[in-house]
């Protein structure tokens, strides 16, 4: 039989094994768990709050969307809510893994979000307002990224996910403002 190497950087299975088992009622959130869970939970409340101020403005487009070009515009709009409504859940099921309540609350949920729910208006102020949205997005999850670095690759792995996501909207925004005035010039 091959003598088998010495890991000295890995925890030995029965210490694993013991691990597992302690703390049991905490679900998925283990004592090798290095970040503030209170922070973390507190920081996800943002990312709900601001995907559904999302989900409800890129709705509220879709709906409202009017002009030559406006059904392509409305499903764009319609498949990022969409979009949106899965980044809210992944947050709130990440809370809900740090045993922690996501807040869907309507009250307050303005004042919790990064984004602005937006006016409206016609197709190029709506997708200005959703383009400028997720550039705010996009620069707030970064800061988060690097807040959850090492001590919580899990949620920073999401935030990764979700952020890909959000530049992908951006980009969309943004070819679509294209098509529709030239060159975008935001103030």
């Amino acid at each position: 039989m091959a003598k088998v190497a010495e890991n000295t950087f890995l925890t030995d299975v029965q210490t694993l094994r013991a691990r597992a088992k302690a703390s049991i009622e905490q679900g998925a959130l283990t004592p090798a768990y290095q970040g503030n869970v209170k922070t973390a939970i507190d920081l996800l409340q943002t990312v709900v709050a601001t995907e559904l101020v999302c989900v409800l403005r890129y709705t509220m487009h879709s709906i409202s969307v009017e002009g030559i070009t406006s059904e392509s515009v409305a499903a764009e709009f319609a498949t990022h809510a969409k979009e949106e409504r899965a980044h809210m859940m992944w947050a709130a099921e990440r809370i809900d893994q740090l045993g922690g309540v996501p807040n869907l609350s309507p009250e307050g949920l303005a004042t919790r979000s990064a984004s602005e729910y937006g006016a409206g208006g016609n197709l190029v102020e709506m997708v200005r307002q959703n383009l400028v949205a997720e550039r705010l997005v996009i620069e707030h999850y970064r800061e988060l990224i690097r807040y959850f670095a090492d001590h919580d690759p899990t949620t920073r792995i999401m935030l990764e996910k979700i952020l890909a996501e959000e530049e992908e909207h951006a980009t969309d925004m943004h070819d679509l403002l294209v098509a529709h005035e030239g060159k975008p010039f935001l103030p």
